[in-house]
């Protein structure tokens, strides 16, 4: 089987890491795994995945911790593990560019299908097969060929979750979308968490591509509606 990608799982838990190896390794991806903090650190290093399962809940160096290095590195997509009642601690890792969560306990097949989205999605138009010309507003380009997003011609860094975000309400433009709406659009198969993820990318998107983003002009709430882009 052709390998889909290399992922790293970080769990203090054998069985979980037991499990989504097993799984992961089963539909095609190099699997590389950490049982603490640490050790998370040097396997990302030695073994470079395109992207990381991390718990957050980590002995030696904190999960949070581990997430803010790995951030570090440009192209590394990462989805969160965490326990139902670790709200708090999910809500900064997505304000800190995490492009996916998964509440345990799960399914395995259900994070094999986030880890491929989100891998297919932070991929996607750079193997030449997608012809989508740049969008252009102004002093935002946002192109999905090379993923990459410039505002007055300089280079802005995004995760791969807020281009998908900013792309799909810039290919509407004027469309009002829901949270939910928004979910089931981005982040590409049924989401079972807090729609407020929504809410914690929009506002990270407007710190990165407007020039006033406590006054967006393109980003914009309706407010009891949703979201919507202004051209």
């Amino acid at each position: 089987m052709t390998p889909e990608g290399r992922v790293l799982v970080v769990d203090d838990e054998p069985i979980v890491r037991e499990v989504l190896s097993r799984y992961l390794r089963f539909e095609g991806f190099q699997v590389e795994t950490a049982a603490d903090g640490q050790a998370a650190l040097e396997a990302f290093e030695s073994s470079r995945p395109e992207l990381v399962l991390l718990d957050l809940m980590l002995p030696r160096v904190d999960g949070l911790e581990v997430f803010r290095r790995i951030q570090e590195r440009d192209g590394v997509a990462v989805i969160m593990l965490t326990a139902r009642g670790e709200e708090a601690d999910r809500v900064v890792g997505l304000e800190l560019g995490a492009d996916d969560y998964v509440v345990k306990p799960f399914s395995p097949r259900e994070v094999v299908a986030r880890v491929r989205a989100v891998l297919r999605r932070a991929g996607a138009g750079l193997d030449g097969g997608d012809h989508d010309e740049p969008l252009r507003f102004g002093e935002l380009e946002i192109d999905p060929r090379t993923r990459e997003v410039r505002v007055a011609g300089r280079l802005t860094e995004l995760t791969p979750k807020e281009f998908d975000l900013l792309h799909f309400l810039a290919s509407n433009p004027r469309t009002v979308f829901n949270r939910l709406r928004l979910l089931e659009e981005v982040w590409d198969i049924a989401f079972d968490g807090d729609p407020s993820t929504v809410t914690v990318h929009v506002r990270r998107l407007r710190e990165k591509v407007e020039a006033d983003p406590s006054n967006p002009q393109h980003l914009l709430t309706v407010w009891g509606a949703g979201y919507r882009f202004e051209p």
